[in-house]
């Protein structure tokens, strides 16, 4: 007996709408090269500890979508397959109970799947936050409701023997300028409230607490940075009104540049009879040939006017 032909007409239907679908899905993957797509959307890391983290995360993507996969095709193969046909007697499928080896393939596979799971996490994350006990560059960043003071400590200080310090504003995104190429230690602290330390490109958060010592939190980690570059800095934790604003800029420099940005830091500018700000040293060196690298203003985000009293009935 034939397939209806209504019935025929359907199916047909149904299988050019998932090849029409597929070939949309094919087009629009050719947007994306091979690197960002085995990045699932992560941002490309400029660190060591980025591109460890990124790995980790592309093959746990890739062992998720594997299983996904299994479970998926095994569904859709019991939905097309096992089904309840029209014109046929309801009665129950053929039952399969007390089938030890497929318990033990249902049990043991996935008990290997988490340990293998637990062995690369614990791996990468030692190699993340591991520490040199003597790190290249020191910096102390203090966050407070709701910007941003870094200071270098160990670093030469200024005529009245004051460490270097750039402090953020309503109108001025405070600048962390740092080597490349260097190790790199981020001593974290807030004044207020729990803030967040994070920078995209590092593909790293780590949280801020007006105690860590007290809240048992290590408030310090290490990282190198590998090639020079502006990249915005952001508050990832929930902080109050202003919260979505409290951004920062890290401003990655050679080490020659940076050591001549920390020369010009400790000096003091005659016009004002201050020590050069981030802004005027950073101009300094945009004469001195260094070009839109060392812009005095933040390039990768914009201040915001904290002042409520700026708006409007109409916004």
């Amino acid at each position: 007996m034939g397939v209806p032909e209504r019935t025929r007409g359907t199916r047909l239907g149904k299988v050019a709408k998932v090849a029409v679908l597929a070939g949309l899905v094919a087009i629009l993957a050719t947007g994306c090269s091979g690197e960002e797509i085995l990045r699932f959307g992560w941002p490309e890391g400029v660190t060591p500890e980025a591109d460890r983290m990124r790995t980790f995360w592309t093959w746990t993507v890739i062992a998720a979508l594997v299983v996904g996969v299994i479970v998926w095709g095994l569904i859709f193969w019991s939905v097309a397959f096992f089904r309840k046909k029209k014109g046929t007697v309801e009665e129950l499928p053929r039952q399969f109970q007390y089938n030890v080896p497929l318990e033990l393939f249902c049990v043991g596979v996935p008990i290997v799947l988490v340990c293998v799971l637990f062995f690369f996490t614990a791996t990468t994350e030692s190699v993340v936050l591991a520490k040199e006990d003597d790190p290249d560059v020191t910096v102390d960043v203090t966050a407070f409701q709701w910007n941003w003071e870094f200071s270098y400590p160990e670093e030469q200080r200024t005529p009245e023997g004051q460490p270097i310090s750039t402090v953020g504003s309503s109108t001025e995104i405070p600048l962390l300028v740092l080597p490349t190429d260097r190790k790199i230690q981020y001593n974290l602290r807030s004044t207020d409230v729990i803030h967040s330390f994070w920078v995209p490109e590092f593909n790293f958060k780590r949280d801020v607490m007006p105690f860590p010592e007290k809240n048992n939190q290590d408030n310090s980690f290490q990282n190198t940075i590998d090639r020079e570059g502006a990249f915005v800095g952001r508050c990832a934790e929930l902080c109050g009104t202003y919260h979505a604003m409290m951004n920062f800029e890290v401003r990655a420099l050679s080490p020659d540049k940076y050591d001549r940005y920390i020369q010009l830091r400790t000096q003091v500018n005659q016009e004002t009879g201050q020590p050069y700000t981030a802004a005027e040293a950073l101009s300094i060196m945009q004469g001195e040939g260094c070009g839109e690298l060392c812009s005095p203003t933040a390039t990768t985000t914009k201040p915001f006017a904290t002042d409520r009293t700026l708006r409007t009935a109409s916004g």
